[in-house]
């Protein structure tokens, strides 16, 4: 199949692309409103008005209601919703996730998304939920990729095929289906049986099978997260490589009387003011509707997408996702993805400036890059590390080489105090993170050089990680 996607923006494992479908490109980041044919509280037609490029529906329940399967073969898909951009229609796993089993086959189901004109189809994969057994998971994981090889048959120029990657929480197999998927060279890739993981919080489990299903892709396959429908949680899943997001929580959760931010979510009664003012909230009374909190919730979502795109296009997603992540469920996701930032820092673009906006900014990639790169510096016999030069000039005559030190990075050459990122960062007075950072480099890097090193440091740089160094650098308290 030709590759269909384009990417012109990137920054950490985030970017913006453009895919091309039958009806038009979708840009990504990109949400996907659900839209249920039988119960929309905010009509197919209103959609672009609030930003959405492309709708999701469920062919499944299209297909089991005689008048709309009807309409839908006769008319297509995009005159019975009234959208004339992208549809994806999913296949019917969800009702088959919830109540067991359903009454049709992959194959008809995506033959039946082909004949009414979805731009991208979806086959009936078995979403596995998390935390079964491993043979479990490798039998229904097996079951879902025979479904997909068959499914491609039916795809091409009229309709893109969604490749779902399956797996539970059992990383090994979503990376090895990952990359048996890549060989298929579908068109998207979407993450299935996550709704579980994201409905009980657990973030940083949602991250990890992320980032394995991400290492058995090739960089240039775009991502669809299924069931991500809230917006406080769509930088960290974009910077983690998912391009796409469908969601129905802006029906469900207005239904339910709750009020999305990207920050979290309220109870609309709780709400004396509304914090927002998109035009369901402009009045200023929080006693909206359920069909305006619907709008509301479509807006401030959009509204998420859009600040992530320029964020990327600013470089500066990174910091967009510390500040998102403030719910504890989410910190402890970004925390997961700091022990293994090594896949973020081979991609990570070189940046024009180093925002130190949390205790989290320590353990970001572009730290871990600035390490790999000092140690190629050449470095022999005495060496002196220094926290304040003024104080220290007159005792370097004494030492082969004097380094300066600088938090979260670490020791570096004068020579580099200009460049990226020592030169262009913006950092405040050491705190306990970054001197804990930039004293876990210094050691690396005396490690991988073996000198004599004497480290001179002010009373802003005393830290428990000192008793540490003293095992490998003579320490001088000025």
């Amino acid at each position: 199949m030709p590759d269909r996607f384009e990417i012109t923006h990137k920054d950490v494992f985030g970017r913006i692309g453009k895919l091309d479908t039958p009806h038009g490109p979708i840009e990504t980041p990109a949400l996907l409103p659900v839209v249920n044919p039988n119960t929309a509280l905010v009509a197919p037609k209103e959609m672009r008005q609030f930003g959405a490029a492309a709708l999701i529906t469920n062919a499944y329940i299209i297909y089991r209601n005689p008048r709309l399967k009807e309409a839908a073969l006769s008319e297509g898909i995009h005159e019975l919703l009234g959208f004339d951009g992208p549809i994806m229609t999913d296949s019917g796993s969800f009702q088959l996730a919830t109540y067991g089993k359903i009454e049709i086959g992959s194959a008809e189901i995506v033959a039946f998304q082909r004949d009414i004109g979805s731009d991208i189809g979806t086959p009936i994969d078995i979403p596995t939920p998390p935390d079964v057994p491993f043979e479990r998971a490798l039998r229904e994981l097996n079951v879902t990729l025979e479904r997909i090889w068959e499914a491609a048959a039916f795809c091409g120029a009229e309709m893109l095929l969604a490749a779902p990657i399956q797996g539970s929480t059992h990383l090994d197999l979503r990376e090895q289906h990952a990359r048996l998927l890549s060989t298929l060279n579908a068109d998207v890739y979407p993450i299935g049986a996550v709704v579980p993981l994201m409905e009980s919080y657990r973030y940083a489990d949602l991250s990890s099978v992320i980032m394995a299903c991400k290492a058995g892709l090739a960089l240039n396959k775009p991502v669809h997260l299924f069931g991500a429908g809230h917006p406080m949680m769509f930088a960290l899943a974009v910077a983690l490589g998912c391009d796409l997001f469908d969601s129905a929580a802006y029906a469900l959760y207005a239904r339910a009387g709750r009020y999305m931010t990207a920050s979290g979510t309220y109870q609309l009664n709780d709400l004396a003011y509304l914090p927002c003012s998109c035009p369901a909230c402009a009045g200023g009374d929080p006693k909206l509707t359920e069909r305006e909190l619907a709008e509301h919730n479509l807006w401030v979502s959009f509204a998420e997408i859009n600040t992530i795109k320029q964020a990327i296009i600013d470089g500066q997603l990174w910091e967009l996702v510390e500040r998102r992540c403030g719910y504890p469920a989410l910190l402890q996701a970004l925390r997961t993805i700091q022990k293994n930032c090594a896949p973020f820092e081979a991609i990570e673009p070189l940046k024009w400036s180093f925002m130190y906006t949390s205790t989290e900014s320590a353990e970001r990639p572009d730290v871990a890059r600035f390490l790999i790169k000092l140690t190629n510096i050449e470095l022999t016999g005495r060496v002196l590390i220094t926290t304040n030069r003024t104080q220290t000039r007159d005792m370097e005559h004494e030492f082969d080489t004097t380094l300066l030190m600088k938090a979260p990075f670490g020791p570096y050459p004068q020579e580099l105090a200009e460049t990226y990122p020592i030169g262009q960062s913006e950092v405040p007075d050491p705190d306990y993170a970054s001197i804990k950072s930039a004293v876990r480099n210094l050691i690396a890097l005396i490690r991988s050089k073996n000198v004599d090193a004497t480290f001179a440091y002010d009373s802003t740089w005393n830290h428990d990680d000192l008793e540490k160094l003293s095992s490998y650098a003579t320490l001088l308290p000025l």
